[in-house]
């Protein structure tokens, strides 16, 4: 799938799903779109990962902050947004679906990137470190008929989410699972099985699951300068900063966005547009915008 756009409706919000190729400014164009079709961001999660970008954000209508039902409102935003999203490449393998229903953020982005294939040609494992990259095994347990995983990487927030949301995208039932997180370092083993009941037999599937962990434990691994922006909500914020973002040369490798009430509490990951540390009179500019 090389881009799509996907819209449900909950209870106060509109709800989009975005993914597409990953590009410095990607993210300021999409905000852009949505300001000037009146629409206002309530929240949302932006993931990179292997020059992959996919998000879920929560849109109303800017006049009365209530869910955007009308649906020809809501094909021209999916219209203008897979625009974007395709920028010069042609765009033949786009795909548009509207569904109804409440979203878990973080586990949609798991199931969007998932059935992506982000973890396919991981071109970071080159870069990473050593001490930091995530050790993976997969054997089986003959005598009991499991699989056993062993994961061995640093600690984190969510890390056992994230573990348990791939091996459950994966299609395996965890039967037990033992987690120990002491210092700076986690270990969690699971003993899986397919929900027909037979573990992994081919060696195709067992790297396919230690690429799928590594991948799914470094695209939260947040790279960057992590900048918190807090202000008084208003419509277009978000256009505004990712606009002085693009213009400062830096892309964003994780966000997330949200509204408190009448404030705004935005956290970003930036970079320069080479995956590279920003230099602090960069960011001292971009704040003072």
């Amino acid at each position: 799938m090389e881009r799509s756009v996907d819209l449900q409706f909950a209870a106060n919000h509109t709800t989009i799903e975005l993914l597409g190729r990953d590009r410095p400014g990607l993210l300021s164009e999409v905000f852009a779109v949505l300001t000037d079709l009146k629409c206002n961001v309530v929240g949302g999660e932006v993931w990179t990962h292997n020059s992959r970008m996919a998000s879920v954000v929560y849109i109303t209508d800017e006049a009365n902050r209530s869910p955007i039902v009308d649906p020809d409102w809501l094909a021209n935003i999916k219209q203008l947004l897979l625009y974007v999203l395709k920028g010069n490449r042609e765009w033949r393998s786009a795909n548009t679906t509207v569904s109804v229903g409440l979203t878990h953020t973080q586990r949609r982005l798991h199931q969007i990137m998932y059935a992506d294939r982000d973890y396919d040609n991981q071109n970071g494992d080159n870069t990473t470190n050593e001490r930091t990259k995530p050790l993976v095994t997969v054997e089986n347990c003959i005598e009991k008929g499991y699989t056993v995983v062993n994961v061995s990487c640093p600690d984190r927030p969510k890390l056992i989410f994230d573990t348990v949301c791939t091996i459950t995208n994966m299609q395996y039932v965890i039967f037990h699972g033992t987690i120990v997180a002491e210092g700076p370092q986690a270990e969690q083993e699971y003993y899986i099985r397919h929900m027909d009941g037979r573990p992994i037999n081919l060696e195709a599937e067992r790297q396919r699951v230690i690429h799928c962990l590594e991948s799914t434990i470094k695209k939260r691994s947040s790279e960057g300068i992590r900048l918190e922006l807090c202000s008084d909500d208003r419509v277009g914020l978000l256009s505004d900063v990712t606009r002085i973002f693009r213009e400062n040369g830096l892309s964003v490798t994780w966000a997330e966005v949200a509204t408190r009430g009448t404030q705004a509490v935005n956290i970003f990951y930036v970079t320069d547009a080479s995956g590279d540390p920003v230099n602090s009179d960069t960011i001292e500019a971009v704040l003072k915008k």
